[in-house]
């Protein structure tokens, strides 16, 4: 993974000022452990699903389910799988009859993920699934010790699994809340730790990505009063769901009242897909107000080598420069052209992320980059990177409401 800044920071003393705060803080977060973390717990426990099972469907929403999501998407497309995934992330009746209808419910198993194990969402779709599937083996619960969720599953004589202590769920798909769903539809998980600790190392003990992520944190933070939107611009669709988890990352993570004082900050983020949001979203960065910087993600090596036909169309030979040349060209030389125009504005703050192909390797270096800068961010603007009162708040008012209908 090569990631080039188009923008300065030279802001040295704020580099290890912050670098030594994130180093601290590893003794007391857990997500920074999960790349070292011995697997083999879960890939026993994967081991003891029956081949007969066809399907996954993870109920999860947010964080139990958004970072599977996204790895599951990304690799499906290159790699033949063993099971299906689905998620069941959503109280909307129709995409849950949706779902159902493609899968058999006798061949599925059920991850219920509820890190609190009081989740409104998840429970309200687990109780209309079991209203379908009554058997306590279809369904293993994933949740943090003690909580309300294990004690139910206890008492059905139904496996539990924990979440690692000190892991908030927006930051928990690299332990089992991610990983056991992902190997059980065939996905190298030990590839997806290995990527991490790729990045891990590297910032931890001086590598490239250290200088590359400090740079680009105390930019975003000196500059996010007038840069408050981030956008990615990801080019390949394999990409799309990881702007998703992207999103819930960096807006939970991030937009808070500050904790020294009584600001309100945070950076909104933006998941764009290439070359389509070109057609749509480009011209807002491009002309709008000068209040976003931009990530551009590509794919170095695609691994497939369909091409253009050498077709002349009447009325359109204009349009044969495009003769031969491979897909995979054709979308970087869109993603560089667009860097190119948005380069030629100056006050657009611009980088972008090379990613060498699609593996789990991959994606789990991009994972990890994305939680270090957060983390990063989160120290620089002064919040609690890891709570989230503002979604607590809703939940709250939900439950008086569901109270009061009895």
């Amino acid at each position: 993974m090569i990631n080039k800044l188009h923008f300065s920071s030279t802001h040295k003393q704020e580099h290890q000022k912050v670098f030594e705060a994130i180093a601290e803080e590893q003794k007391t977060v857990g997500y920074y452990a999960l790349p070292e973390q011995d697997i083999t717990p879960i890939l026993e426990y994967s081991k003891r699903i029956s081949d007969d099972i066809e399907t996954i469907v993870v109920i999860g929403i947010g964080g139990s389910s958004l970072g599977s999501k996204a790895i599951y998407n990304f690799i499906k497309p290159v790699k033949p799988l063993k099971r299906k995934l689905y998620f069941c992330e959503t109280t909307d009746p129709i995409e849950i009859t949706d779902l159902l209808s493609h899968i058999n419910i006798k061949k599925t198993h059920f991850l219920v993920i509820s890190k609190s194990g009081t989740t409104v969402e998840t429970f309200a779709i687990y109780k209309y699934i079991l209203s379908l599937q009554t058997d306590s083996s279809a369904y293993t619960f994933i949740t943090d010790p003690g909580s309300p969720l294990e004690k139910y599953a206890k008492e059905i004589d139904a496996t539990v699994l924990h979440l690692p202590s000190n892991v908030g769920g927006r930051f928990s798909v690299l332990s089992t809340v991610g990983l056991l769903p992902l190997v059980l539809c065939g996905i190298d998980i030990q590839a997806l730790l290995n990527g991490a600790q790729t990045i891990k190392q590297s910032f931890f003990n001086d590598g490239y990505i250290k200088d590359t992520l400090l740079k680009k944190a105390v930019f975003y933070a000196k500059n996010h009063a007038q840069y408050n939107i981030n956008c990615i611009f990801a080019y390949s669709e394999t990409l799309k769901y990881f702007c998703e988890w992207y999103v819930q990352l960096w807006g939970e993570s991030l937009g808070k009242h500050q904790r020294h004082s009584a600001l309100n900050v945070g950076l909104t983020p933006i998941g764009l897909i290439g070359p389509k949001d070109q057609h749509s979203f480009l011209q807002l960065i491009m002309e709008g107000t000068r209040n976003k910087s931009v990530t551009f993600i590509k794919i170095e090596n695609f691994d497939d080598n369909i091409s253009i036909p050498d077709i002349t169309l009447p009325h359109l030979e204009m349009l044969d420069t495009l003769n031969d040349l491979p897909f995979a060209q054709l979308i970087n030389m869109q993603c560089d052209s667009i860097i190119e125009s948005l380069e030629t504005q100056k006050d657009i703050p611009l980088d972008s992320i090379i990613l060498p192909k699609v593996n789990e390797n991959t994606i789990g270096s991009l994972i990890y980059y994305y939680e270090l800068l957060t983390s990063l961010m989160g120290e620089l603007i002064d919040v609690n990177t890891y709570d989230q009162p503002g979604v607590e708040a809703g939940k709250i008012i939900l439950k008086k409401k569901l109270q009061k209908k009895f």
